[in-house]
């Protein structure tokens, strides 16, 4: 059994004021996957307290009760910087809006994801959540996604959403700015790729990819 940290965000607000936050599939699938291969999960947010959700990733009465266990996580979080995370195996950072807006230039985040990388521990995310890698530069400088590979969601997948001026970047094109390779395939496809311990995916429909991904890892 791994233990693996899940970060959420806790940002409810897009720019124009609609509200946002996680994305209710990329956190419930991975959380169900994880737990039903036998791992534990640590549920925290970037801020801690409730974890608001995306009303546009609400689902059925029949689909909340399949996902109720995860939902029950998501009223009151720990902070991620409250707990000694040494002892966990990998981190999943899912996505959702809010994710673009707390999660690139938090220094705490992403110092305990080089900590991750450091000590050779998986880092996961998908769709927005790579925002996190949008301010995050080693000490020289270099940005930590420089020259790898990774997908993430698509400037065609957010014009098509209608969020392009709602967002404060435009993610696919800030991490090739970075240096990042980015791959994509069709919108709304899923698509996951892993780099090494660096795994993410590009969309909501690629969140069991992930998972599934950051599961194998987690047995070699």
């Amino acid at each position: 059994m791994s233990h693996v940290l899940f970060v959420l965000t806790n940002h409810e607000r897009m720019l124009n004021g609609e509200p946002t936050g996680l994305w209710l599939e990329e956190f419930a699938v991975p959380y169900q996957q994880l737990r039903a291969a036998g791992h534990e999960v640590t549920v925290a947010s970037v801020a801690g307290g409730a974890v608001p959700v995306d009303p546009n990733s609400a689902v059925g009465e029949e689909q909340v009760r399949a996902w109720q266990d995860a939902i029950d996580q998501l009223s009151d979080t720990p902070a991620f910087d409250t707990l000694d995370t040494t002892g966990y195996d990998a981190v999943y950072l899912p996505g959702g809006h809010g994710t673009v807006f707390d999660m690139p230039y938090n220094r705490k985040l992403h110092d305990l994801l080089f900590a991750f990388e450091k000590s050779g521990r998986v880092i996961s995310t998908v769709c927005h959540a790579p925002a996190v890698f949008a301010g995050m530069r080693q000490a020289d400088g270099v940005p930590f996604i420089q020259g790898r590979r990774l997908a993430a969601f698509t400037d065609s997948e957010e014009h098509a959403v209608g969020g392009a001026e709602k967002v404060p970047f435009l993610l696919e094109s800030r991490l090739k700015e970075l240096g990042a390779e980015h791959e994509a395939t069709d919108d709304w496809q899923p698509l996951a790729v892993q780099d090494g311990k660096l795994i993410t995916g590009q969309n909501p429909q690629s969140s069991a990819a992930v998972a599934e991904k950051l599961i194998a890892a987690l047995q070699q």
